[in-house]
């Protein structure tokens, strides 16, 4: 082989072998993804049904309960125009409170209800994680555009279906 045949395998091998590697990384980032979604999101099917998901909100007044094993909370991440109920068993952060923005880790099952694995609280008076800010405005205005044209989102709620 000429040493200008060796070079050209040398640098088609060198680009094959960054061709995998990038693809490597970049499935391993595809698989690790955590999306994002508000409650309106979520009952507008765009959950994934294979994976876990971040579901954020504020915590719907009224809706917190301690069930009797002391440890499992229900409670139900609002919108303001849509909710979903949510369980969870373990310690919740300190600064967790109705009204309040939260952001739930885990999935949701074939019930309707979403079952956390981690809950984070927001940390002051007046911080709100910028995508739970996001997503309420934005159900708000889907909800109001959906209003005056036909069937809106109107607050229905999972909440309603699922027995206690």
């Amino acid at each position: 082989m000429k040493p200008r045949h060796k070079r050209l395998v040398f640098v088609l091998a060198a680009l094959a072998a960054f061709g995998v590697g990038t693809a490597l990384v970049l499935n391993a980032l595809r698989s690790n993804l955590l999306f994002f979604l508000s409650p309106s999101q979520v009952l507008a099917g765009q959950a994934p049904a294979d994976r876990a998901f971040r579901l954020g909100g504020l915590v719907q007044e009224g809706s917190v309960e301690r069930l009797a094993d002391g440890v499992t909370l229900r409670f139900v991440v609002t919108d303001e125009v849509r909710s979903v109920p949510v369980i969870y068993k373990g310690l919740l952060p300190d600064l967790f409170a109705e009204g309040q923005g939260v952001v739930a880790l885990g999935r949701l099952g074939p019930d309707g209800v979403f079952r956390a694995e981690q809950v984070l609280a927001k940390h002051d008076e007046t911080y709100m994680p910028p995508e739970v800010a996001e997503a309420i405005e934005r159900a708000k205005r889907e909800a109001g555009l959906q209003e005056g044209g036909g069937p809106g989102l109107g607050g229905e709620t999972l909440v309603q279906e699922v027995a206690r």
